[in-house]
């Protein structure tokens, strides 16, 4: 009998627990006025880089900006931005994402790592239950933006993300060539299938202009993503173009809107994150 009644009891707790954590989830996305993930179909397609650089350009338009990295096995975020350290409880036993700028803020698990090149070893249930504490245990206040990073491909994170936040919307990134392509027709069918909406297509490296001639080269092929977005009936956000300084300014922790204000890479993500800002 003690024994059923210990079985009980901590079945209780679990359920008391889990309610809990969801009560704060629920009140931490009331907080948030849009949310978005961004999906790709495979990787290599310059998800993360995407993530990034649409949370800086949203918030240099100012508006409060949080970016939250749910790939789990390969977190770049942190790196991207150039955000080192730990994060740290605040006097409600949450914790504070790293601020990046005055308007953005970044959560990812390589910030909760000692050892940054450590492997996570997680099956799904783990994953859910992290990226829950994502959002309900952190302090992310006021915000008029969530960008989330998610690994490529259709699996437990963005299921996770789908099945806790109900008004997000997806923005999936390809690159121009058909390899690419075939995945992201099975993100849009992911998203459909699971009530997503999808908010709009990124073709990423798109086209490249050589220093020396001037001449445009298609290094991936040329329009693609726009022609899938007209065939699976999904907002096309633009191209952007392929850009060497994004790979060194992701290298070093920079934004390239920040260091290359006047590329094409960055006048690309600008006019996307306006689409977006006409939401707020």
């Amino acid at each position: 009998m003690v024994e059923i009644q210990n079985s009980v009891d901590e079945g209780t707790k679990q359920k008391n627990a889990q309610a809990d954590q969801d009560a704060a989830v629920n009140e931490s996305l009331k907080k948030i006025k849009n949310k978005f993930i961004v999906l790709s179909g495979k990787g290599g397609v310059g998800k993360t880089s995407t993530s990034v650089n649409l949370a800086v350009a949203l918030s240099k338009k100012g508006f409060k900006v949080g970016i939250m990295d749910v790939d789990l096995h390969g977190p770049d975020v942190p790196r991207m931005l150039g955000l080192e350290g730990m994060l740290d409880l605040n006097e409600n036993r949450k914790l504070n994402p790293m601020s990046y700028s005055e308007n953005l803020r970044a959560v990812s698990i390589e910030s909760l790592t000692g050892n940054k090149d450590d492997a996570i070893i997680w099956r799904g249930p783990i994953k859910y239950s992290a990226i829950k504490q994502f959002i309900g245990d952190v302090e992310w206040g006021e915000l008029d933006f969530l960008i989330i990073d998610s690994p490529p491909g259709t699996g437990d994170e963005p299921l996770t993300i789908a099945q806790t936040i109900s008004d997000a919307r997806a923005i999936i990134v390809t690159t121009p060539q058909e390899v690419a392509l075939a995945d992201v027709r099975k993100s849009i069918n992911f998203c459909k299938t699971v009530k997503m909406e999808i908010f709009g297509l990124i073709e990423n490296m798109s086209g490249f202009d050589c220093p020396h001639c001037g001449k445009t080269i298609n290094l991936y092929g040329s329009g693609g993503g726009e022609k899938t977005a007209q065939t699976m009936g999904v907002q096309f956000l633009g191209r952007i173009p392929f850009d060497p300084n994004v790979v060194s300014c992701g290298d070093s922790g920079s934004s390239i809107l920040e260091t290359h204000k006047d590329s094409m890479v960055a006048k690309a993500f600008d006019k996307i994150a306006v689409k977006m800002s006409e939401l707020v």
